[in-house]
């Protein structure tokens, strides 16, 4: 009788994702560091390197695909969300990733981005998020604050930004979480919790563009300041925040405020963070752009839904079996035809 032989899973390293191509980003530009970050944690994945596509569209951030040494395409300006549902749903074996800026996610590929996240295909997103243009040269952005001077706005921007998770959230994501291009350890972990999620998940990553916007989210990455900035969330821990941890959110009817555990109040007055809850979820991204509340960093929301891949699957495989696998050159001629002379 002959053995059964054992197939060996492939061992890689961060090299192994490392490309030849060589990185063309501003030096210190945050951008290195998420993928230095991505590179680092891929090889333990256990995803085949034939079986993974990064795609992009236009921004310094969809340069990405060149420097992964995976499959790639580099697509046009906000269409790289349409181009990764169309190779998710004819390959749905495949690991597919969307890296996306501000400005390219947002505002001309904004419907695509909101049309990706309903549907849930078991996609990834990655929006890099530095609040300006900085591939042309420094103009305001979806998610520049109110009164940004740039190249385009030089009085001051007057529109209200866009608030990348809150947008996510109102277009039922299933997976919405944020971190920060200088965490790198948070990072990696963010992206491995991205790829774990069955169904599109939505990471935003707060990056630095030091030459068009540099300290955008310096009170969040400043030693002297981040303990009170950011509120780390944890799936079932108290929303705690502070160089003691000695501040934390609690509710007063459905209105967050502040509280100070200094004997009036204690920890157990404190909200705990729940992942599934969708009013949390909504409550923490509105903490976005508000001075008086922490930044939150973390996984906001992450709920099971059907997967829209899965569904076109089944669908097809059941057409199938009910009417057979049919022809395309018997569809390319039936109905009406023509004879052109």
């Amino acid at each position: 009788m002959a053995e059964a032989k054992t197939i060996e899973t492939k061992k890689y390293t961060r090299m192994d994702f490392v490309s030849d191509q060589a990185v063309r980003w501003c030096p210190g530009c945050g951008d290195y560091a998420v993928l230095s970050q991505t590179q680092k944690v891929f090889p333990d994945l256990n995803i085949d390197k034939e079986n993974i596509v990064f795609i992009s569209g236009i921004g310094c951030s969809s340069r990405f695909p060149y420097y992964m040494n995976t499959f790639g395409f580099h697509t046009i300006h906000g269409r790289a969300t349409a181009i990764a549902s169309g190779v998710k749903i004819a390959n749905p074996k495949l690991s597919v990733w969307v890296v996306t800026g501000d400005g390219d996610g947002l505002s001309i590929g904004g419907n695509h981005t909101i049309h990706l996240l309903r549907r849930n295909l078991d996609i990834n997103v990655l929006l890099f998020n530095n609040r300006i243009y900085g591939l042309t040269k420094g103009q305001y952005s979806p998610t520049s604050e109110v009164g940004k001077i740039t190249k385009s706005t030089p009085l001051g921007s007057l529109d209200r930004p866009f608030n990348p998770v809150a947008l996510a959230l109102g277009a039922d994501a299933t997976f919405v979480a944020r971190t920060i291009d200088r965490e790198t350890k948070h990072l990696q972990s963010m992206i491995v919790r991205s790829y774990k999620h069955k169904g599109t998940s939505f990471l935003e990553i707060y990056q630095n563009c030091l030459i068009f916007n540099d300290g955008a989210f310096a009170p969040m990455t400043d030693k002297a300041t981040k303990a009170d900035k950011v509120l780390w969330l944890e799936n079932e821990q108290p929303l705690l925040f502070g160089p003691e941890k000695n501040k934390g959110i609690r509710l007063v009817g459905y209105v967050p405020e502040i509280i100070e555990l200094n004997g009036q109040y204690s920890v157990d007055d404190v909200l705990v963070h729940n992942e599934k809850d969708y009013v949390i979820a909504s409550m923490l991204a509105n903490f976005t752009y508000q001075e008086e509340f922490p930044d939150p960093i973390g996984v906001l929301y992450a709920i099971d839904a059907p997967v829209y891949d899965d569904m076109v699957e089944q669908q097809v495989n059941k057409a199938v079996e009910t009417r057979g696998a049919g022809s395309i050159q018997e569809l390319l001629n039936s109905g009406d035809t023509w004879d052109v002379v």
